[in-house]
């Protein structure tokens, strides 16, 4: 199947009226699986925005339809969440219809330059967050919480080393993807660590400044 084909149909029997569309995702690159889907991302001058997944033509779509005020406002709260998840949609996307310009440009600036830097009590709160989960960890006695600490703690400690390197902070397969790029090494010892995760989130609390418990204020 040709997904640029294919997706390109799908907007306009859609969205004849798109002012930019773009195909984007795993789908375009070296991450494709066969059971990648196709990330359409699509700019409309009025609304609704919306989100939507159905099928077409044996592909799996997920449609991210946006308005100018809408979208403005997901890239603002992404770069003060440090999870850029349209920003890469953007940036990488290939065009189907239009053309997003220099709003793709923008996209790639700010991935390349990073979040914004931790503030203090962004910093105490990932610290008070590992401290909590190591001492739950080291104190529970029933299999099934100790597995459910570990789980939490595994994907925390993974997390909390990307925002304290001042990386972007993603969830699922990105988490991986973003760990890699920072540091192959740690990476590669995260991954080793997903049954036993109390050595790795230690070090990762000491590298972003020590456990913290007592006299945090939040």
């Amino acid at each position: 199947m040709d997904p640029l084909t294919d997706a390109r149909d799908l907007v306009a029997e859609r969205f004849p009226d798109a002012t930019w569309a773009i195909l984007t995702g795993s789908v375009l690159g070296p991450h494709r699986t066969a059971g990648s889907d196709l990330d359409i991302v699509v700019m409309r001058e009025d609304g609704p925005g919306f989100r939507e997944s159905l099928r077409f033509r044996g592909w799996p779509v997920e449609l991210f339809v946006h308005t100018p005020q809408r979208l403005a406002v997901f890239l603002e709260r992404e770069l003060a969440a440090r999870k850029p998840s349209t920003h890469r949609m953007i940036a990488t996307g290939v065009p189907l219809a239009g053309d997003p310009g220099e709003l793709a440009v923008r996209c790639r600036r700010a991935l390349a330059e990073g979040p914004p830097p931790l503030t203090g009590a962004e910093r105490d709160r990932l610290r008070y967050g590992l401290t909590d989960l190591l001492d739950d960890h080291a104190h529970a006695t029933d299999p099934g919480e100790r597995a459910v600490i570990a789980a939490a703690l595994w994907t925390d400690a993974a997390r909390a080393a990307l925002a304290f390197a001042g990386g972007w902070v993603s969830h699922g397969k990105w988490l991986l993807r973003d760990l890699r790029e920072l540091d192959p090494r740690l990476a590669a010892d995260w991954l080793a660590a997903r049954d036993d995760p109390a050595a790795f989130a230690a070090d990762v609390l000491t590298r972003g400044g020590g456990p913290l418990f007592e006299g945090y204020r939040a």
